[in-house]
């Protein structure tokens, strides 16, 4: 196990900066997700720590130690690739203890290691095939096997889950989860899928052009956004994000006066008004006919539905309000129809309001 420290790291591809001012503490046994948009920095900011790239200004550390100018083979971290990265020639057990070998660890060490991870991966009945012979997550299990018998420091996964279809990366997370809580290795997982930053990490670093937008738990980052950015990246479906007009007492949307939660403006606000932009995720909608008496909760009155999607449990509502569209998730009681109208009720200490400018959260 070891931690991870990013100091002002920065990148540079040419004259194109890639990575702004990196600053990231990883600690022993972590498990933290770089996530977001293609382009953004995060495999770049995995292959630095790697040694597959060099650095342009900072430091990168593992365990207290500057390793900018180590070789990836003297950093003690395995990696996992989006493409398996598998010897074709070599069938699954020379695959997995290659790595062993060519650091000369004796026979038993390798037959113990082999043994441990090919059961926990479930691979023994494999270990004669070739990777030809093997379905995609069969060769994935593979790939993360080579990483397990090397006993690294930090493990790295870059998007290791894409090539797979839905079913497969549902049960690869839970794998992946399961090692490492088995094995506590401090891990850094690179992935553009919300879902997998969502499920996976102890920790969600959202990264965009080359910055680092916000770092925290997966509910801080759910309940608690910085910006609009962070709020419509993480869930599904993203956080409605609506033209509004704030007010010291409350907020208008589309015409209607919403009063404010007590506190829930963080700064001051004109008595003449101010654009905004307010967010509200779909998941936090009742509808009305199915409150309970008494509950404290604001209504938005009057909304069109325009399409519903069915999702088993869960329906998604889209809708319209004046001129602006937003979603809902609501659940099989609701017997809403396409061409109702709804009376949608919230928590307005659940909904979050953003400077149109800057794009800041006003309300944490």
């Amino acid at each position: 196990m070891a931690s991870v420290r990013f100091k002002n790291v920065d990148k540079w591809f040419g004259k194109t900066q890639v990575l702004h001012d990196i600053n990231l503490d990883i600690k022993e046994s972590e498990f933290v997700v770089l996530v977001g948009p293609s382009g953004c920095g995060k495999s770049t900011t995995l292959r630095l720590l790697a040694g597959l790239e060099d650095i342009s200004a900072g430091d990168i550390y593992i365990n207290d130690k500057i390793v900018n100018l180590l070789e990836p083979q003297h950093r003690n971290i395995a990696m996992v690739f989006q493409n398996y990265a598998l010897y074709p020639h070599k069938n699954v057990q020379e695959n997995i203890i290659f790595g062993l070998k060519r650091a000369k660890a004796s026979r038993d060490l390798i037959e113990s290691r082999l043994d441990k991870a090919s059961k926990m991966l479930q691979l023994q009945e494999f270990l004669q095939r070739k990777p030809a012979q093997l379905s995609g997550g069969q060769r994935q299990r593979v790939a993360m096997g080579r990483a397990i018998v090397r006993d690294a420091d930090v493990f790295l996964f870059d998007e290791p889950l894409s090539n797979l279809d839905a079913k497969l990366r549902n049960q690869m997370r839970y794998e992946i989860r399961r090692i490492h809580r088995e094995y506590q290795t401090t891990s850094v997982y690179v992935t553009h899928d919300q879902v997998e930053a969502m499920t996976l990490g102890d920790r969600v670093v959202v990264m965009k052009d080359g910055y680092i937008e916000q770092v925290g738990t997966p509910m801080e980052l759910y309940l608690q956004p910085k910006n609009i950015f962070v709020a419509t990246f993480i869930g599904a479906p993203s956080m409605n994000i609506l033209d509004a007009t704030l007010y010291p007492e409350y907020i208008e949307l589309e015409g209607q006066k919403l009063p404010l939660a007590t506190n829930l403006v963080k700064t001051s606000v004109p008595s003449d008004g101010q654009k905004v932009k307010f967010g509200i995720r779909p998941d936090f909608f009742q509808d009305e006919q199915l409150i309970s008496a008494g509950e404290a909760l604001t209504t938005l009155p009057n909304v069109h539905i325009d399409i519903i999607e069915p999702l088993g449990y869960d329906r998604e509502l889209n809708l319209k309000l004046g001129h602006q569209t937003l979603k809902a998730r609501l659940d099989l009681r609701s017997t809403a129809r396409e061409g109702d109208t709804i009376n949608l009720c919230f928590d307005m200490r659940r909904a979050h309001i953003f400077d149109i400018e800057t794009e800041k959260n006003l309300t944490i």
